[in-house]
Parts: C-alpha cells; structure tokens; sequence
C-alpha cells in the first residue's frame, strides 16, 4: 500500500487516481500528524510526501519519522532549490521529485524506490572489517557500529556489493537515488563527505573510499 501525504484535495485526489489506475493500493492523508499515526498503527510499503503540509513541516515530519520508521519516502514538493533537497535527504527522504511532474514519472521512481528497498539477494556484505547486513540495515566497521542515514546506509550497500569497482556518480544518481538527471551531482558529493566521516577518513586522506578523478569512487578495504 501506498500513502499519499498532500493536502491539496486536487493534487491528492489525482495522484489516488493515478496509480490506482497503474495497478497500486493507495491511502492518503491531508496533514502530517494524522499521516505519522497512520505509518505507526498501519505501515504502507512507501510514503509519497509533500512537504508543504498544514500541521507541520515535511522536513520536520521526515525527521519525527526516521526514528520510528524506515519506510521508504518520496518526497513530493515544489520547493525546487538545492537547500530544500539536502534538507530533506538529510532528513531521511529515499528520493526527491519537483511538481509538476507525470504520473509515469512518480511510479516508476515508485516502483525503482521499492526495488532498491527490497535490497540483493545477498544480504550481508563484508569489505575488509566492513560488515553490512542488508536486511537488517546494519553496518559494522571494525567492531564498531556506524550511525548511517537511510541514504548513507544505500550508498554505502551499493558500494559494498562492488568491493574494488570503480562507481560514476551518474550511475550512484542512476542506482542509488534512482534519478538519471542532471543537476544533483552534488548531492552524491554531500552524502559521499557524510559517508567518509562515518567511516572515519576524509577525502584527502581516505582509507576505504577512494576517488579516482574523472572517473568515480570505489570502496576497498583499508589497508593496514
């Protein structure tokens, strides 16, 4: 089941519409107190989630939620700026589209958000004294468990299941956050930074993840 969290009557009205029409069971909720609750009592397979809400922010929403919740959510606003963005996937968001935008185009970041969520078939990845535990959504490095980000947590399965391959940010955009378009490099930037520190290591001297200029970032063990 999906939750449509909008509370413009309209809007809300049309994306139910929509994808019933493409095949899924949609609820919805106008505010996000009432949507939170429902999530808690009732979890969806995914939240589509305008951040423009009349109770409270959806920014600040997403962040009551990650506590409580790992259920996937895209993020559904018109708020069209870089700052907005971040915020969000900060936040917590699993994907970030920009009204107006087409029906086929939120269900298959739909369909694509729930494929990802599904995780490999292998689901513990070890790369040197990195251990990451898919299903359980894990990740331990040297006996130490690291506090990752949803979005953290993916980038850094996506790179573990490819120990030593050389990764483009494109294809990270491609795979990872599910969205082939231009403009959001810096995004991947942002969350490999916020990775690097979790794994204790900067850019200029890393230990496990290794840019290779021009080309990408790869994860191998550190070396001793």
């Amino acid at each position: 089941m999906l939750l449509i969290v909008e509370d413009d009557l309209r809007i809300r009205t049309a994306l139910t519409r929509a994808l019933t029409e493409r095949g899924h069971a949609v609820a919805s909720e106008p505010a996000g107190m009432p949507a939170l609750q429902r999530i808690i009592d009732d979890p969806p397979d995914l939240v589509v989630l305008d951040l423009g809400l009349p109770d409270i922010d959806g920014i600040q929403l997403l962040r009551m939620l990650r506590p409580v919740s790992a259920v996937p959510v895209i993020v559904a606003t018109a708020r069209d700026d870089d700052v907005a963005t971040v915020a969000a996937l900060d936040a917590g968001a699993d994907d970030y589209v920009v009204k107006p935008f087409s029906a086929e185009q939120l269900d298959a970041r739909i369909r694509a958000v729930l494929r990802r969520s599904a995780g490999p078939e292998t689901t513990v990845l070890e790369v040197g004294d990195l251990v990451v535990d898919v299903r359980a959504r894990t990740a331990v490095l040297a006996g130490r468990a690291l506090d990752l980000r949803p979005r953290e947590f993916d980038l850094l399965a996506y790179l573990a299941a490819r120990p030593g391959e050389v990764v483009t940010k494109r294809t990270l955009l491609a795979d990872v956050w599910q969205s082939p378009y231009g403009g959001a490099d810096k995004t991947v930037d942002v969350h490999l930074s916020w990775l690097r520190r979790k794994l204790g290591e900067t850019a200029a001297e890393p230990r496990m993840l290794h840019s290779v200029r021009g080309v990408g970032v790869k994860l191998v063990p550190a070396q001793a």
